[in-house]
C-alpha cells in the first residue's frame, strides 16, 4: 500500500478468530523493524486480537529508504503515513474497532495521529513510550540526553542524513527525523518540520482510552519521561501499567528487551482492550469501564 509521496508499506496481518474482534496496530520504535514484533504480535493474536504490523517510513520494507537527501520527518509519519495504513487495515477488517499500540517513537506518533483525528482509532496503547524532553530524565541524564540530542540532530543535518545503523543508535534516519526529535528534547513541545498544525492543542483535546506501560530497567522511557507525555493529554481517560520482571517470567528486561519477553504485557494489553472497547453489531465501538485484568532480539542501534 501507498501513502503521500509514493511511500510504500508492507502491511502484515494476523487474523483472530472472531471477524469482529479489536485489531491492534503495533506502530514500531525508532531504528525497529516490523519483524522484530513478531512475537509480541502472536502473544496479541492468541489474546484474542486481530494484528496488522508495518515498519515506519524509510525502515525495514517501507520505502523510500531512509539515507542522504532523502526528505521526510515526524510530519509525513504523523499526517500521511499512519493514517493511510490505518485505513487499509480497516478495510481488511470492516466489523473490528481499532487500537494503535505504539513503542517507544511509534507510542509518540499514534499519540499525536490519534490527537488529529486523521487514524480514526479507538484506543492508543504506549508501550516503553516517553517524551524525549530532557527534563524527564532527572538533572544529570536529563543534561546528558539534551546535549547528546543536540549533537545528534546538528550531525545529522551535516551528513545529510543519520547513519544510525553504523553509530548504534535509533537505525539509519532522515534528516528531518533525527531534527524533529531533537526538537521535542530540547522544547517538549511537538512542532513538527512542515506543519501549521498544533499539535500540542491537539492532544490536549484527545478523549480517546490511553493505556501507558512503562517497563523495569527502561532508561530510555523511564517514569518521568512518559509523565511528561502524559501531561499532554489531560482529557483523556489514561491507566498506568509497570511490566515488572516478575510478571516477565524473572527474564532481564529494558527498552527493548521486554519485546523478547512480552507474554505478560500482551495478556495485559488484550484484557485491557477487551475491557475498554465494547464491538456493536454493526462493528462500531463504545468505551466501557477500565478493566483492572490480573496482573526476536533486540533491533540493530534502535532508539527512542
Amino acid at each position: 500500500m501507498q501513502s503521500s509521496g509514493g511511500a510504500e508499506f508492507v502491511v502484515r496481518l494476523l487474523r483472530a478468530e472472531r471477524p469482529d474482534a479489536p485489531v491492534a496496530l503495533v506502530v514500531p520504535a525508532m531504528g525497529a523493524r516490523a519483524r522484530f514484533y513478531a512475537s509480541f504480535a502472536r502473544g496479541l493474536l492468541r489474546g484474542g486480537l486481530h494484528v496488522a504490523v508495518t515498519d515506519l517510513r524509510g525502515q525495514g520494507e517501507s520505502t523510500p529508504v531512509a539515507g542522504r537527501g532523502v526528505a521526510y520527518g515526524y510530519r509525513e509519519m504523523v499526517d500521511d503515513d499512519l493514517p493511510a495504513v490505518a485505513h487499509a487495515v480497516s478495510a481488511a477488517f470492516p466489523r473490528s474497532p481499532m487500537v494503535l499500540i505504539g513503542h517507544s517513537l511509534g507510542g509518540q506518533l499514534a499519540l499525536l495521529s490519534s490527537a488529529t483525528r486523521l487514524t480514526g482509532v479507538h484506543a492508543v496503547v504506549l508501550t516503553a513510550a516517553g517524551s524525549v524532553y530532557w527534563r524527564g530524565f532527572g538533572s544529570v541524564r536529563g543534561l546528558r540526553n539534551l546535549v547528546g540530542s543536540q549533537l545528534l540532530g546538528a550531525l545529522a543535518t551535516a551528513l545529510g542524513y543519520w547513519p544510525g545503523e553504523r553509530l548504534g543508535f535509533g537505525g539509519t534516519q532522515a534528516t528531518a527525523v533525527m531534527r524533529d526529535w531533537a526538537r521535542q528534547g530540547r522544547t517538549g513541545r511537538y512542532t513538527l518540520r512542515g506543519s501549521d498544525t498544533d499539535y500540542e492543542a491537539a492532544l490536549a483535546r484527545l478523549k480517546l482510552p490511553v493505556l501507558a506501560v512503562d517497563v523495569e530497567n527502561d532508561s530510555l522511557a523511564p517514569p518521568g519521561a512518559t509523565d511528561h507525555l502524559l501531561q499532554k493529554i489531560p482529557a483523556a481517560p489514561v491507566s498506568r501499567w509497570h511490566y515488572s520482571e516478575a510478571l516477565a517470567g524473572s527474564h532481564r528486561l529494558d527498552h527493548f528487551r521486554w519485546v523478547r519477553h512480552s507474554d505478560g504485557m500482551s495478556a495485559y494489553i488484550t484484557a485491557w482492550i477487551s475491557g475498554t472497547l465494547t464491538t456493536r453489531q454493526d462493528g462500531a465501538a463504545r468505551q466501557s469501564p477500565q478493566p483492572d485484568p490480573a496482573g526476536e532480539g533486540r533491533p540493530d542501534g534502535g532508539g527512542d
